[in-house]
């Protein structure tokens, strides 16, 4: 029988939506809690179940683990036009504080996917909340460059659903490449989350030595290894682990794609006492 508890948490001006998975009594889960920062917009629904099976070994292994939803998107109270990454740091510390209350002792560590990765690296290096470890899946270092991806594969969405491909979008794309879009996949862009992700370099996100930090990232992802190799010549400790994967972040299972990958499930379960 599933003892996921749903709940509430949060400032009463700024709740959000969370599922808490207790670790499973009588295993050994090493005194270890996970808190699981999801993506954004079509990454976050593309991964909500990969990341409730995730929390759902993790629980039968001993682990507890706190899923939520930031303010303004999944089940949480909000509109998206509200989202915007400094409110999705305080919900991440506000998850933060709600884990440790429920897992009390246990050594929290994050596991952050895409923008929730990125939004972890910030929320760390405010000092309010103290994970032991960041594991840190394809973090986005490089707002503009991901914005852009968002928009190419909105307009490849729109040229895919419509019998007749509406192709203003695409000679907008054309014509302006390094526009931020107002929406991309079905979800709002909110002024300030589009004013953020044209400021977010890799420059604006170093680690602190405060917390063990694991980056996985795809082989051929240079940029990201570069930023890792950055954070190790200012001795932080962080370190970069290649890894490849089924799971496609922006659209539907195709024959290549895997819903939930076992290979993913099992390097991020074993991400946590590497």
């Amino acid at each position: 029988m599933s003892r996921l508890q749903p709940l509430m948490f949060g400032p009463a001006s700024r709740q959000v939506f969370g599922v808490f998975h207790p670790a499973e009594e009588g295993r050994a889960g090493g005194g270890t809690a996970v808190l699981l920062c999801p993506p954004f917009g079509q990454e976050g629904l593309r991964t909500h179940r990969f990341f409730k099976v995730l929390a759902e070994r993790l629980s039968r292994s001993g682990v507890a683990a706190l899923r939520f939803d930031f303010y303004g998107s999944g089940d949480s109270p909000g509109e998206e036009i509200e989202g915007e990454l400094d409110g999705w740091r305080r919900d991440l510390c506000s998850a933060h504080e709600e884990l440790r209350r429920r897992a009390p002792g246990a050594s929290i560590v994050w596991i952050g996917a895409r923008l929730g990765a990125t939004v972890a690296v910030l929320a760390a290096r405010g000092g309010r909340c103290d994970p032991v470890r960041l594991v840190l899946w394809e973090p986005v270092i490089d707002g503009r460059s991901y914005a852009r991806l968002l928009r190419e594969q909105h307009v490849a969405a729109i040229d895919t659903t419509f019998c007749i491909p509406d192709l203003a979008w695409r000679r907008s794309l054309l014509r302006q490449p390094e526009a931020m879009p107002e929406e991309a996949l079905g979800t709002l862009l909110s002024p300030a989350l589009r004013a953020q992700l044209a400021a977010l370099v890799p420059e604006s996100l170093p680690l602190t030595a405060l917390h063990d930090t694991l980056v996985l990232t795809e082989p051929d992802d240079e940029r990201t290894a570069q930023w890792a190799a950055d954070q190790q010549s200012r001795h932080m400790p962080v370190r970069l682990a290649y890894f490849s994967h089924q799971l496609d972040w922006t659209s539907d299972p195709y024959p290549n794609s895997a819903m939930v990958p076992a290979d993913a499930l099992n390097r991020l379960q074993g991400a946590l006492h590497e």
